[in-house]
């Protein structure tokens, strides 16, 4: 995995119902999400984007996982050097780890870690000799976009740049939202960064993926039983987004051209 530390190789929902999900993703999003189970003994589906490559997984909720506090939610891995003295850094950091390192064979080693808000994310060193493309800044199918909302940005700020080097080399104040400070992961911009602005506000890592047409995706989340929060609407440097949430309430963002 030659994908530089500290930027994002690999997407991930977890649900309890992989096939509505399938049917929901593939339509508003133009994926095509495995419909058996790509690997033996657990429950786990490759997505496909339009150019043949891959941008996720959907792993099935199974009922020990949910157990253990697993719940329904967008995921994201991000590449490291090591992933073990990651986690210990993690640790040092203020940050926690969920669950410690483990490796699968032929995929690569990875730990589950949160940050010291709460927000959970995976670390991974993948085996693939490839680099991961699940990151394109205009990928179709594609993650585009990385945002945080958090309730100390700050804090924030200074745990991801000690963990993975990132850094915030502008801002878009937002009035009384604060600023959008948006974040460079070696030598790109991956994302952005924003406070949570009310105390109901969903906080945690949101992520938009790249579809031909906003509006026509927008009327498919609603026509095949999501919602929409937020949009269509434009954003800076001309694209336009929405943000909703699926079948299952998970959030996620998608993101189109302009026109």
């Amino acid at each position: 995995m030659p994908n530089p530390h500290g930027t994002p190789i690999w997407y991930e929902l977890m649900t309890a119902d992989p096939t509505a999900s399938k049917a929901f993703y593939d339509d508003v999003i133009g994926w095509t999400i495995d419909a058996e189970p790509a690997m033996p003994g657990m429950d786990y589906r490759m997505i496909n984007t339009a150019d043949g490559g891959m941008v996720g997984g959907v792993m099935r909720l199974t009922d020990d996982m949910t157990k253990g506090g697993a719940k329904p939610g967008w995921f994201f891995y991000i590449g490291v050097d090591d992933v073990d003295a990651t986690a210990a850094k993690v640790t040092a950091e203020g940050g926690g780890v969920i669950m410690p390192p483990w490796m699968i064979e032929g995929v690569g080693r990875m730990a589950l870690v949160r940050d010291p808000q709460g927000n959970p994310f995976y670390v991974m060193r993948g085996a693939s000799d490839e680099s991961s493309t699940a990151f394109s800044r205009d990928g179709m199918g594609k993650c585009n976009w990385n945002e945080l909302t958090t309730t100390d940005q700050e804090g924030a700020h200074a745990f991801y740049a000690a963990v993975f080097g990132w850094t915030y080399p502008d801002k878009m104040p937002m009035g009384e939202m604060g600023d959008y400070v948006f974040v460079q992961a070696a030598d790109q911009s991956i994302g952005a960064t924003m406070t949570a602005a009310q105390p109901d506000q969903p906080t945690g890592w949101q992520f938009y993926f790249r579809t031909p047409d906003i509006d026509v995706a927008a009327g498919k989340v609603g026509k095949d039983g999501g919602t929409v929060h937020a949009g269509p609407m434009e954003v800076p440097g001309g694209d336009r987004i929405i943000v909703a949430g699926d079948t299952h309430g998970v959030r996620f963002g998608a993101v189109a051209p302009g026109k």
